[in-house]
């Protein structure tokens, strides 16, 4: 039976942001929300986001449904929806889920387009849409794998048949569509699946024949999305039901999908890292709308387990190539490193969850190390070419297994989870550029640009010019203002940054004497419009070392600039590889920017040399400290002459791998 209807209306069907607390992005909460933020609305029109968001929008997005043609995703949907014929195509259960991902990165790109509905782009979601409706099943079930496969069996293997899974993100798809476009067609699709899920899923004793979750986290925080955009409660309930099923053993009791404890008890993040962070994403929004304190402090608990312990310096997640999942505290490996680059997207959703739910800048902090680094190395410069896994080091003779865990670039995979998961945070990455409360604006991320929001109904906005993260220097100027009543700037400060200075009318800051509170430059004052604030963020190039308990990068640096972490490849470094490379962190790093390199790169130049590695004979082993000299056959202790300084070219990470095949690494030896 179904769970009774919610005394909340239903919102209208709108693009605008109306209905909820925020712009018309993939956030936007509903109005019973407690968050200290609202997510406000902001435009990128220049500089190094818009040329990564303009490849996405030109060539990565306009390439999907060519590629979900040729693997046969819509083949299966028409199959299904009888008006073609043949065998399902696809390695996965979950192969539905890639089209509803390209379906909400191109409807987050029509939300963007000036073009009318006569676009390209809008005929192929049109298509593609019609073409899902006509798929689903008059009781409103959809799933490719199993009404071809199957016999239409359902729910039978919920801890590998992804289920759930495609149909979250058919949720999320049928909601940016709804608020790109305002038009109702996917959204009826995924109301009409909802309500098939409610009629099913439940607690013994609810009349529901089934009590169970999804082996794969994603239908929760789409079910509270749908409530967002609905206004219907019973999703959200829903939603909480889902959450707190996990760790009761209904998969089995495995970490792998979350079943080991329930999540208000954990302790630390564990098991397939997406799958953990997308379930994580749904508490903190199941904390935000329904102010459960206990599910709160379980987010704020694992994501401080998760930061110190468990996250690369590039911002990735995942240990393990086996199981995709985290390893043990400080487990943090260099060429087996997995870091999916699903795992980095799904940890920006969390975050910017969590920076919405607590105001904290440490969230955002972490959004922008991964976004720079974790997340972007995962699609190539061309828009083309992707990397499903992000190893922080690739040895010198590598021999590559090819596949999805390829270390190299590839057109596409058979588990092509990654790409359209890609295209639609690009498409959307405005929605997590800044935020509002009663007090003000607050900027998380820096981009040349428009920022907007509203102070009591009066409209506020701020423009942004920078040339970030190339430059540290970030101007901003008011355009629209109350007239009489002073509100708050809020500049996040990165936690990388070492020094800055800020210019606020004829006040000056800097470091020592800023307002900063929590990671945030608070200005508050009656503005007027063209009043300027300048603020510049040191950027020198900077050698970080890891926590000594993390084994994998003990007596290592790594080279940092801004937010970028940087990575030397062999291609730079003829005459040897990279393996036999030592940094000599005494001598001074330098900058370089390179207008011909990469699209356009800052690098940093090091010093340092190759050991003198004789043959080592048989063994690859020989006596260590003073009281035992090397073995006869073995190779002597290190030593290189003084003179053997050998020039160093670092480059941005998320660069990597974009000119030719060949080893790479970020963590240095300095000895």
């Amino acid at each position: 039976m179904p769970r009774p209807r919610s005394a909340v209306p239903s919102f209208p069907s709108s693009a605008s942001a109306d209905a909820g607390r925020g712009p018309t992005g993939p956030v936007r909460l509903g109005p019973g929300a407690k968050a200290a933020l609202v997510p406000a609305t902001a435009v990128v029109r220049a500089g190094f986001w818009d040329t990564r968001r303009e490849v996405n929008a030109h060539t990565s997005i306009p390439q999907g449904p060519g590629l979900l043609e040729s693997a046969g995703n819509l083949r299966n949907l028409r199959i299904v929806a009888g008006v073609a014929e043949g065998e399902f195509q696809g390695a996965y259960p979950f192969v539905d889920s890639d089209v509803y991902k390209w379906l909400e990165a191109a409807s987050w790109q029509l939300a963007r387009q000036t073009a009318g509905d006569d676009s390209p782009l809008a005929a192929d979601v049109e298509r593609i849409v019609s073409l899902v409706a006509g798929a689903q099943q008059p009781d409103g079930y959809l799933n490719t794998w199993f009404q071809l496969l199957k016999g239409g069996e359902r729910y039978q293997d919920l801890r590998w048949g992804h289920e759930l899974y495609c149909a979250g993100h058919l949720i999320q798809a049928a909601v940016a569509h709804h608020r790109a476009t305002g038009r109702p067609e996917l959204l009826d699709v995924a109301v009409k699946f909802a309500d098939h899920i409610d009629s099913v899923f439940g607690l013994p004793g609810s009349g529901r024949p089934v009590d169970g979750v999804d082996g794969h986290p994603e239908v929760e925080t789409a079910l509270v999305e749908l409530y967002r955009e609905t206004g219907e409660r019973r999703y959200l309930d829903l939603a909480g039901y889902f959450v707190d099923r996990y760790g009761h053993g209904l998969l089995g009791g495995e970490a792998y999908c979350q079943d080991r404890v329930p999540l208000r008890q954990a302790t630390t993040v564990e098991g397939h890292a997406v799958r953990q962070l997308y379930l994580l994403a749904a508490a903190t929004d199941l904390a935000t709308e329904t102010q459960d304190a206990e599910l709160r402090a379980a987010a704020e608990r694992l994501w401080a387990a998760m930061t110190a312990t468990k996250t690369h310096v590039t911002g990735g997640l995942g240990a393990h190539h086996d199981e995709e999942d985290f390893g043990d505290p400080y487990e943090l490996p260099n060429e087996r490193a997995y870091c999916e680059t699903c795992a980095a997207i799904a940890s920006i959703q969390w975050s910017w969850r969590m920076a919405l739910l607590t105001g904290g800048a440490r969230y955002s902090d972490l959004v922008e190390r991964t976004l720079f680094n974790g997340f972007l190395a995962g699609v190539s410069l061309d828009g083309e070419h992707w990397l499903y896994v992000n190893p922080l080091q690739v040895r010198d003779g590598h021999t590559d297994p090819g596949g999805d865990q390829s270390a190299r670039r590839t057109r596409w995979f058979r588990c092509a989870c990654c790409p359209p998961n890609v295209m639609r945070l690009l498409a959307s990455l405005e929605h997590y550029l800044a935020t509002s409360d009663d007090g003000g604006l607050q900027i998380h991320q820096y981009a040349t640009g428009r920022y907007t929001s509203d102070l009591g109904g009066t409209p506020l906005s701020v423009s942004a010019e920078t040339d970030y993260p190339w430059q540290g220097v970030i101007a901003l100027t008011v355009e629209e203002t109350p007239a009489d009543r002073p509100w708050t700037l809020s500049l996040r400060v990165p936690q990388w940054c070492r020094a800055f200075r800020v210019r606020c009318g004829e006040t000056a800051y800097d470091q020592s004497d800023a307002p900063v509170t929590d990671g945030w430059l608070r200005l508050e004052r009656v503005w007027a419009p063209g009043d300027r604030v300048v603020l510049e963020l040191a950027l020198e190039p900077r050698l970080t070392a890891a926590d000594p308990r993390v084994d994998a990068v003990r007596g290592c640096v790594a080279i940092e600039r801004g937010p970028l972490v940087y990575c030397l490849e062999g291609v730079d470094h003829p005459g040897g590889g990279l393996d036999d490379i030592v940094l000599d962190p005494t001598r001074p790093l330098t900058v370089e920017h390179r207008p011909d390199l990469l699209g356009g790169v800052t690098t940093v130049v090091a010093e340092g040399r190759r050991r003198d590695i004789p043959d080592a004979g048989w063994w690859p082993y020989r006596a260590a400290g003073p009281a035992g000299g090397p073995p006869t056959d073995g190779p002597p202790t290190d030593a290189a002459p003084a003179d053997a300084s050998l020039r160093l070219t670092a480059v941005p990470y998320y660069a990597w791998a974009n000119r030719q095949d060949g080893s790479m690494r970020i963590w240095l030896p300095t000895s």
